[in-house]
């Protein structure tokens, strides 16, 4: 199986994982689930890849996934995009690849699901 379906339909999931990468990349560190975090971790590493290149391609190709939020309510500060090409591009340009790590934080109260945290190295 290529990928999770995390029961979810294509629609949703794809909504989940552009919200999850848009956070990662504004947060720098999120706490998940297990399988969400795996999934969510090739997603990021192609974005960071993209956002190495620098060119306008490649960060039209990035804004066609990671949506467009500010790192406060007010309005201030970089969106999601621009902090990925401006700040975290920059500190992976010497880097060949395993920008996250997962690390695991034990089960969810509710239901047991195993929780991790996803955060850029």
């Amino acid at each position: 199986m290529a990928y999770r379906k995390l029961n979810r339909t294509s629609s949703s999931r794809k909504a989940l994982f552009r919200s999850l990468v848009t956070d990662l990349f504004l947060y720098e560190r999120i706490q998940t689930t297990e399988a969400k975090a795996k999934e969510l971790r090739s997603i990021a590493e192609k974005m960071i890849t993209l956002a190495k290149r620098g060119d306008l391609h490649s960060r039209r190709l990035v804004a066609r996934y990671v949506r467009r939020e500010k790192l406060s309510p007010l309005g201030e500060g970089p969106d999601a995009i621009q902090k990925l090409f401006g700040d975290i591009a920059l500190r992976y340009k010497d880097r060949n690849g395993g920008y996250t790590r997962i690390v695991k934080v034990g089960p969810r109260r509710g239901d047991a699901a195993p929780m991790v945290v996803i955060e850029l190295v």
